[in-house]
């Protein structure tokens, strides 16, 4: 029997709370198997991704109806009651006594009593609930953002701008699709996806971006004949730093899963030459079967410690791309698990990414092009880290990009997702004299 959207919903749910699934890998791989409506897909992804959002809020409000603590409610019957409380306070469309009663079917047998008491009491009582009085907590219940998590932030850019990320929503949740232009024009894809059924647009601030709201699943066959893949406009406005052409010879030192490889040879017009590395060399295949895909044979994989030197690339590429491992704070708006990470985590990724630039710079030729980059908003693994390479490596120099309406600073550039409605990111371009 085919299962509902909120049914898959639930057991995705589940499988993220117990083996921490990636939320856009769970997506893709429940929409390519099942059998849903095009509304029905989107209300599997709405509740799925919705919950993870809201986790905080959602558990906020148990915790105020509930006469069990909610550390002693069971998975499933947790799970149950979020996906009913999220209906309720964000679904305008799903009547509450709908959005009750599916929701205590999913809970076993022995726990549906209670939470149909809880559900019934809430929706009598209007939604009421009782906020904290100390603001910053009361920001990062209704945002559900941990307050490790906003500390963060307004130790980065001060108070306002921290609350107005934390604030943000990405309302409008589309695909951003780079074209590969070896072998499609913008104006194909753009008639396709029309032809489609859908709206797509043309990004005003990265160079072959189709933005469109269309499930990965509905254009499955243009990604897979390689016209297309998945590309943030911040991601590609990296890519447009660096500025790869015909003929270079360029390295992207922390590689995986490739987009930005991808980007570099199609901006190469697969003519030169192009170094993946990556430290895991089990995610190097994604590379391979992403490049063989796109028609791309100029990419050679290699498995590599970007801290550990190469000698056989010391003063070898033209351009030197370094997109370190981050805390991903930038994309919480994609991939809302990442925070609920330990946030201790954090604190040791600067060192790392430092160590990872300040190896790399070797390999950079007189005169050639470094570009570090990161999905994250923490200043200590983004401009801190800029600034002390520049003061510890005199023969690097800032170098200014601009792209529309983005222009760098000092050669540095921070997505803020409020303001560019982007992933969140950090990019800085420095030339060696």
């Amino acid at each position: 029997m085919a299962q509902s959207a909120r049914e898959l919903a639930y057991k995705s749910l589940i499988k993220a709370e117990e083996a921490g699934s990636f939320s856009n890998l769970e997506i893709n791989t429940v929409l390519s198997r099942a059998t849903l409506e095009k509304s029905d897909s989107a209300l599997y992804t709405l509740l799925y991704l919705g919950v993870i959002e809201k986790r905080l809020f959602l558990d906020y409000v148990i915790k105020g109806y509930s006469n069990i603590p909610l550390e002693k409610i069971d998975i499933e019957t947790k799970t149950a009651l979020r996906l009913g409380i999220y209906q309720l306070f964000f679904c305008d469309k799903i009547p509450s006594f709908s959005a009750v009663d599916e929701s205590v079917s999913l809970c076993p047998k022995r726990s549906r009593g209670f939470a149909n008491g809880l559900l019934r009491t809430l929706v009598r009582n209007n939604l009421k609930i009782d906020m904290p009085n100390e603001k910053w907590q009361g920001v990062s219940i209704k945002a559900s953002i941990p307050m490790e998590l906003l500390d963060i932030y307004r130790s980065s850019y001060g108070d306002e701008t921290a609350e107005k990320i934390a604030k943000y929503e990405e309302k409008k949740r589309e695909s951003s699709l780079r074209v590969n232009t070896l072998k499609t024009s913008a104006e194909e894809i753009m008639a396709f996806l029309e032809d489609k059924g859908f709206t797509p647009r043309l990004s005003t601030i990265a160079r072959d971006i189709i933005l469109c709201s269309c499930p990965i699943s509905q254009i499955k066959d243009i990604i897979e004949k390689g016209l297309v893949f998945i590309q943030d406009e911040s991601s590609r406005i990296t890519t447009q730093a660096l500025d790869a052409k015909r003929g270079e010879c360029v390295l992207d030192a922390c590689a995986c899963p490739g987009g930005k490889s991808f980007s570099m040879a199609i901006d190469m017009e697969n003519t030169g030459t192009l170094y993946s590395c990556d430290l895991h060399e089990s995610k190097l295949s994604l590379i391979t079967k992403g490049a063989r895909r796109l028609g791309i044979d100029i990419i050679n994989l290699s498995r590599q410690d970007g801290k550990v030197t190469r000698e056989d690339f010391v003063e070898k590429f033209d351009k030197v791309l370094c997109d370190v491992p981050c805390s991903g704070l930038g994309v919480i708006f994609k991939k809302p698990e990442i925070k609920y990470k330990d946030i201790s985590i954090i604190r040791g990724l600067p060192s790392v990414q430092y160590d990872i630039l300040n190896n790399c710079k070797k390999y950079v030729k007189k005169g050639g092009i470094l570009v570090y980059s990161t999905c994250t908003l923490a200043k200590e693994e983004n401009e801190e880290n800029i600034k002390r390479f520049l003061l510890e490596n005199q023969d690097f120099v800032p170098c200014e990009f601009s792209f529309e309406n983005i222009n760098s600073t000092g050669g540095v550039y921070t997505f803020l997702p409020h303001v560019t409605h982007t992933d969140g990111f950090f990019v800085a371009k420095m030339k060696r004299k």
